[in-house]
């Protein structure tokens, strides 16, 4: 649950001890991995219109955690949560309706459900309703929109948005081209993991685009990527393997190696 602790800052407020507690048992059951008897325990306290939890048990219901799958009663619980302003149900009722999850596909109103989380700063849904502009789903295309939300996600730390926000950088879609920004961005996300931003790096290396090129570190990054999941990744970086000697890819496997150890803190030369 992504807001584990802010449900746990809410069992401070309760005022009925039964209600402390059996919230604390759901949420200890949850913890512990015992989904039945979290459903069992929370749902009369989402019934009863927290909010928080609405919105926990609709993820619960849609990734079948305790309960059979069932996207429409995820649906039920998230507008129930979303109903009441919470940004995590709207932002996720977005994503149903986006995806034609328990209800129909839809996506002016995936856009409506995105648009009230974004504006309350829920990053997930600013990257979501930027994704929405990018590509003129329930909205017009509009690259410049899209650049504005990606990057109010971006500066919130979350990976997907900054790589994006890089790629539009290096395209000059909603903003002026420019490589170095570009670069920065790739480079935030890549330092969190995030495979395509990886990827996107060794790009830069390798048609030295505001860098010098570099096979080498090309060669890191591709592989780095690689191994965090982009299989493409691999197929460039060996494409680039080809073109070095066995020196130097001997090289970039071990700033490869220091890079991914030193948890993206020493990655290069």
């Amino acid at each position: 649950m992504k807001h584990l602790s802010i449900i746990l800052a809410f069992l401070m407020t309760l005022s009925s001890p039964v209600a402390a507690q059996d919230l604390q048992k759901g949420l200890t059951a949850y913890q512990a991995g015992d989904n039945v008897t979290a459903i069992q325990e929370l749902t009369p306290l989402a019934e009863a219109g927290n909010a928080l939890l609405q919105s926990m048990l609709g993820s619960m219901y849609e990734a079948g955690l305790g309960v059979p799958q069932d996207y429409a009663e995820a649906v039920k619980w998230y507008r129930l949560a979303a109903d009441q302003g919470n940004a995590e149900g709207q932002s996720m009722l977005g994503n149903m309706y986006n995806n034609g999850k328990g209800v129909p596909q839809d996506y002016a109103e995936a856009v409506k459900w995105y648009r009230l989380a974004a504006e309350q700063g829920f990053a997930m849904a600013q990257t979501n309703l930027g994704n929405m502009y990018d590509n003129g789903q329930g909205v017009p295309q509009d690259y410049k929109e899209a650049a504005k939300w990606y990057r109010l996600a971006a500066e919130q730390g979350k990976a997907k948005a900054q790589t994006i926000l890089g790629l539009m950088y290096g395209l000059g879609q909603g903003v002026p081209q420019d490589y170095a920004e570009s670069m920065r961005w790739y480079r935030l996300a890549a330092d969190q993991g995030h495979a395509m931003a990886q990827t996107n790096l060794g790009a830069m290396y390798e048609f030295g685009m505001d860098v010098l090129q570099d096979n080498v570190m090309a060669h890191m990054w591709y592989n780095i990527a690689s191994a965090n999941g982009d299989g493409k990744a691999g197929e460039r970086r060996d494409k680039r393997a080809g073109l070095m000697t066995p020196a130097a890819i001997e090289k970039a496997q071990a700033m490869a190696r220091e890079c991914m150890s030193s948890n993206y803190k020493k990655c290069g030369y």
